[in-house]
């Protein structure tokens, strides 16, 4: 069982039943409860729609400014993050205690694909957006939030600092990297970037992540152990997080008969790369007996 595991709030802030991935907002819960028993952890991302044009994360049209300054469209943002904050606190322990969470908002925002993404929105008013954020999320009284920073792959080492919105609104600092240039590239990014990443935390005395992750036309039978392992080795990194495997033809991690099956369990079985057992075992947990 991973030690860490992903979920995304997009389309709870249109009260629907189930998120983007079409999980069931109840069935995530029982399950976010159930593996904060067992010593997991739990991030979050919020692929939120457009408030502006009502299109999805991936509609560029611009809204950021009007979510800052224009009090129809501010209001109706509040009540969105109001929302994901009433779900948060719906998440305790047998105990009546808040579950601790990983909430890592507006990720990728170098890149130009979402609406707070570079080419949507200025830096400044990107880190105002993420500072308005976590101010929101306290006026709702969240108090279960550690929240995570996470540009995308770099273009330059000083894009990682770019967006960043301050040492008091981010606890944990991460990056998305993807297999988009091929095997070689791929590592060689893993490594150089981490590398700015653990750089830049060390500096800001900050852990620090590899917050999304995976191969995007998997054809290699050895790729975890002879690609992502060697741009991940001795990195530093507190996890990695392979994105959804939403169907046999788009899919990140592996599953029973894909290619890489039996590599990835060689991958799994290297003495620095750690599932739940080995978390639980280790006593890194504090409080999780074996």
């Amino acid at each position: 069982m991973p030690a860490i595991h992903g979920w995304d709030f997009g389309k709870l802030e249109l009260d629907r039943d189930s998120n983007i991935d079409n999980i069931s907002f109840d069935l995530m819960r029982q399950n976010i409860i159930k593996s904060y028993k067992q010593g997991a952890i739990t991030t979050f991302s919020w692929h939120l729609d457009n408030p502006r044009s009502g299109g999805d994360s991936w509609d560029t049209t611009s809204v950021v400014p009007l979510l800052l300054h224009d009090t129809k469209m501010r209001d109706k943002y509040k009540m969105w993050v109001a929302k994901v904050a009433a779900f948060l606190n719906t998440l305790k322990d047998d105990d009546g205690k808040l579950i601790p969470i990983i909430f890592r908002p507006y990720h990728e925002m170098n890149g130009s694909w979402f609406w707070w993404g570079a080419s949507s929105c200025t830096p400044e008013e990107y880190k105002i957006l993420f500072q308005d954020l976590v101010r929101l999320m306290s006026i709702n009284n969240v108090r279960n939030c550690l929240f995570a920073y996470s540009p995308n792959t770099l273009n330059s080492p000083d894009e990682y600092e770019k967006f960043y919105p301050g040492d008091k609104y981010v606890d944990i600092l991460g990056i998305d990297i993807y297999n988009h240039g091929g095997d070689a590239r791929f590592s060689n990014k893993l490594q150089n970037d981490i590398a700015i990443m653990r750089d830049f935390a060390l500096k800001h005395d900050k852990p620090f992540a590899l917050t999304e992750t995976g191969n995007i036309k998997p054809e290699n039978p050895e790729w975890f152990t002879q690609v992502l392992y060697p741009g991940i080795k001795d990195s530093g990194i507190a996890w990695l997080l392979f994105w959804r495997n939403a169907k046999p033809s788009h899919y990140f991690a592996t599953y029973p008969g894909e290619i890489a099956e039996k590599d990835f369990k060689d991958f799994a079985a290297k003495e620095d790369i750690l599932f739940l057992r080995e978390v639980r075992k280790k006593h890194i947990i504090n409080g999780i007996p074996k």
